[in-house]
Formats: structure tokens, sequence, C-alpha cells
């Protein structure tokens, strides 16, 4: 038996990423919307209640709307939008983070696929709040790059524009310092306040770099780097798509310099621990249209349906 999948909103960058890894396979069935009927309800409706798999690729207040059109009770729902990350009713699809969590996944029918910013913070924070490492009150701050594929259609049509663009630098922006990922940053860590977080956005495509510093004398057991590192990769040892790189491995890059683009069209993340003896720098480094959405999309898919995780990744 084929599972069959839909994917409302298969026309939005993430949507079109999935449909992409899905075509690959001969697994599943992929339920086809007219594109004339993409935006009728009740066509909607039709195919959200035919499917056993559901990626909703949606802004939020369309994600919400799409719950409301399930009248099948064994209709699973992936949602890639912002809209219910947060929400405990809801299983958070980063299986990485521990067992529990993936058993959630294994066994709910509404996952929320984690934002890509927020997939690089929370795989460093995550782990290193829940052992105490770092105090659920830490001060955090977290700065990141990210190619413009991540501010979706509208951001890539200005970037790709045949007249060209303005953009003369890499331009940071959330200037208010308040973006949509911070509360999944925030919940999901287990934080009591919400980091400083300054994201910029760069002329190339995509991949994403996202980075959190520490300062030594401000941690319990003021641990050092090696200690951090060697914590951390024993965290993520067993785990396919999380990888914890070599102590100085950046030095063997050329001029030292660590690139957002290292893992794209993969479904991997790189943890990279630096710095020196009394400020610790930590790094993940990812796909945005991959284990940043996309990918991670068909991982959790896969662990709902009980395939192989690493399947078509």
């Amino acid at each position: 038996m084929k599972y069959k999948i839909y994917v409302d909103g298969s026309e939005g960058t993430t949507g079109l990423k999935i449909n992409e890894r899905l075509e690959k396979r001969n697994d599943i069935e992929i339920l086809k919307i007219n594109p004339e009927k993409r935006k009728d309800i009740n066509e909607r409706k039709k195919y959200i209640n035919e499917a056993d798999i559901v990626f909703l690729c949606l802004p939020d207040a369309a994600a919400k709307e799409a719950i409301t059109l399930v009248e099948n009770s064994s209709t699973k729902i992936i949602d890639a939008s912002t809209a219910h990350r947060i929400n405990p009713d809801w299983a958070y699809g980063l299986p990485e983070l521990g067992i529990e969590l993936r058993k959630k996944i294994q066994s709910s029918k509404r996952v929320a696929v984690p934002g890509c910013y927020a997939t690089g913070f929370i795989s460093i924070v995550y782990p290193i709040v829940a052992a105490n490492i770092i105090p659920k009150d830490y001060p955090l701050t977290c700065h990141a790059l990210s190619g413009y594929s991540g501010g979706g259609k509208k951001l890539i049509s200005q970037y790709e524009s045949p007249q060209g663009h303005n953009f003369e630098s890499p331009q940071l922006y959330a200037l208010g310092l308040s973006h949509k990922h911070i509360p999944e940053m925030t919940v999901i860590s287990g934080l009591e306040f919400p980091p400083i977080f300054s994201p910029i956005v760069c002329s190339y495509f995509k991949g994403m770099s996202v980075c959190v510093p520490l300062h030594r004398r401000l941690l319990p057991d003021n641990l050092s780097m090696e200690k951090i590192h060697e914590f951390i990769s024993d965290y993520y040892s067993n785990e396919e798509f999380i990888k914890v790189m070599p102590l100085g491995m950046e030095k063997e890059f050329p001029n030292s310099f660590l690139g957002a683009t290292r893992v794209n069209d993969t479904n991997y993340l790189e943890i990279f621990v630096t710095g020196n003896e009394e400020q610790i720098m930590l790094v993940s480094v990812l796909d945005n249209l991959g284990k940043g959405s996309s990918g991670a999309a068909i991982q959790n898919m896969n662990i709902m349906l009980g395939f192989d995780e690493n399947t078509g990744l």
C-alpha cells in the first residue's frame, strides 16, 4: 500500500522543495490538486481528507484555517508554518533533541516543522540548557546569516530581478529585536527569557550559519570549550543528520573561514565549537531549505509513517 500525500501550498518555496523530494520516491502517492483550484477551499478540503499525510506550506492564518478542514481522523498534518510550533498539543519536529520527542512525533497526528533559524539555535542551546551547562536565565545572544531564499518568493524575486537589486551588502533585519522564530527558540530551548537575535540576509540563494557566543565566567561550572564540545558530541553521537565537527576543524578551511553553504542540498546540520580560554562560540551550519524546512518535513513524515528516517534524504 502506498501512503497518500498532499502538499497544501505547493507553489511556495518550501512546498516546491517538498514536492521535488517526494517525486523521486516510489513508496508514496502524491495527490495533486488542479492548479486553478489550489485556493478553492472545498477542493482543498477534499484532498486534505483523502490524504494520509498533509504538508501545510502556508502562511500562519491559512495553516490554522486548513486545520479546521480536517474531518478524517486518520489524516496526519505536518505544518511548516509558524502557527503551531509552541502549541503543546503538537509535536515539535526536531527529533534529534531526544528519544521522547522522537516517540511523540512517531505517535502524533500533528507535527510542527521547526523554523530554519530556530533549528540552528535550538540544536545548540537545548542540550546545554537541559544539562545546566548554561542556566535558563542566561542572557543569550544569537546572530545568524542566511541566503535570501529564506525570505520566500517576494524576497527571491527582489534578489533575482533582471533589473538587479539595491542590496549592496548583507542586510541586517528584525532590528526591533522581534522575529517570528524567537518564541520557539525560547520555549523549546527551555529559556526563561528570549535571546537577543540578530539575523542577516545575504546575496546568495541558500545556506545558513547560526552563532551563539558564551562567556565562560557566566557558566555555572565554568566549563572549557573542550568539555562543552565533548558533551555536545556525545549528545548527538547516534544521530545521522546532526554532526558535531572536530575541534579546530575550521583552521583547515581557506583563511579559517567557515562558510554557510557547506551542507547545501542535504538534510545535515553541522555544529562547530570554537573560541578561546575565556569565550566560546557555538555555530551550526545548515541548508535553510533542507534541515531548515523541506528536509525536516520529509524526515518527520518518515518517522510518522514508519519509514527509515533517512528515506529520500
